[in-house]
Parts: C-alpha cells; structure tokens; sequence
C-alpha cells in the first residue's frame, strides 16, 4: 500500500507539472505571438516614416521582432508536444531554445541600455537632416509626404520643435511663398498657413 501510495504520489506530481508547463508554454506562445504582431504592425502602419531615417538599423528592428516572435511561438509549440509526449530528445531541444532566448534577451536589454541616448540623439539628428535637406526636394516625394504625415499624426513640427525648420533648404527658397514652416505644421491647414508661425496656429514642438 505504500508503494502504490508513492506511485500515486509521484503520478499526480508528474501530471501536476506537465500542466503546469503546458500554461506556460500557453503564455510563451501568446507573448510569442503579441511580439510578431508588433513587428508586423510596425511595418505595416509605420513603413512610410522608414524613408525619414537614414539608418537601416531602424527598419531592420520590426524585422527582427517579427523572427524573434515566430522563433518564441514555434518554442511555445515545441514546448507543448515534448510536454505531453514527454519525449527527453524533444525536451532537450526546447529547453536549448528557451535558454537561447534567455539569454539574448538578456544581451538586447543590455544592449538597449548602453546605446538608447547614443541611438535617441542619432535618431533626432538624422530626422533634422532629413527633413531640412529633402522636403519637397523633386525626387523625394516619400519624404515630404512621411514628414507631412508624421507632423499632423504627432501634432508636432520638425524634429525637436519648429525652429529646426529655419535651415530648411525648401523654406529659404522661392518656391516656399514666404513660409516659415510646412503647412502640415499647422493646427488647422489651409494654403499658405506656414506664414504664419504664432501658438495658436502651429505646433510649436
């Protein structure tokens, strides 16, 4: 009676731990799955402000979130089956894979924390040239159209705020009619409204 106490014992824990691992690689599976979707929607809803940086560092970060959400969701899955199959060899595999992932996730934390002020002043620096060197430059219709979207979507105006536009080559020209900024730096458009660069009619950062 003992032994089939023990027996009995040792089945409930087994089955309680394969459950308990199952909902975890549930959850794994879903974060898997909410990476990859950001991924996607940033490409899909934000690729127009892609051609705003000079940096392919940018576009390649969605990428990469998309193959790390597919790499999480097919461990989440490989979990599943070593789980109830109870295969060791399968077992094996997923807990390489979960450590892997352990531990670039570990080195992109650090990462990120080391370069996210070096990488936010590139960023600003390469969204100012951008915007003063190629708006409405002929050639460059995806930069004035993503410059004129992100300032109306953002409720903003240029890069760190609307003086960044005096070394616009667009604005110092003839073809500005007299603009001090783009018209999609005003609360209400209307032609020729970059005129005038008073509060209440731009977004003054």
């Amino acid at each position: 009676k003992m032994r089939e106490y023990t027996e009995k014992k040792e089945t409930c824990g087994t089955i309680c731990l394969k459950y308990l691992l199952f909902i975890f690689n549930f959850f794994f599976w879903l974060a898997g799955g909410a990476v990859m979707a950001v991924g996607t929607w940033t490409l899909a809803e934000k690729s127009d402000y892609i051609s705003l940086l000079s940096s392919s560092t940018y576009s390649a970060t969605a990428y990469i979130l998309v193959v790390a959400g597919v790499v999480v969701m097919v461990t989440g899955i490989l979990g599943c089956c070593a789980t109830f199959k109870e295969r060791r060899n399968l077992l094996r595999v997923y807990f390489i894979l979960l450590l892997c992932i352990f531990l670039l996730e570990i080195i992109a934390g650090i990462l990120a924390y080391i370069y996210y002020q070096q990488l936010s002043m590139e960023l600003k620096q390469n969204l100012k040239n951008t915007m003063t060197q190629k708006y409405r430059k002929e050639g460059e219709e995806s930069v004035t159209s993503a410059v004129d979207k992100l300032q109306q979507e953002f409720k903003c105006c240029g890069s760190n705020n609307y003086t960044d536009w005096v070394d616009s080559v667009w604005i110092r020209s003839p073809e500005a009619n007299g603009r001090k900024v783009p018209d999609s730096c005003c609360k209400t458009i209307t032609d020729l409204c970059g005129r005038r660069d008073h509060p209440s009619n731009i977004y003054k950062e």
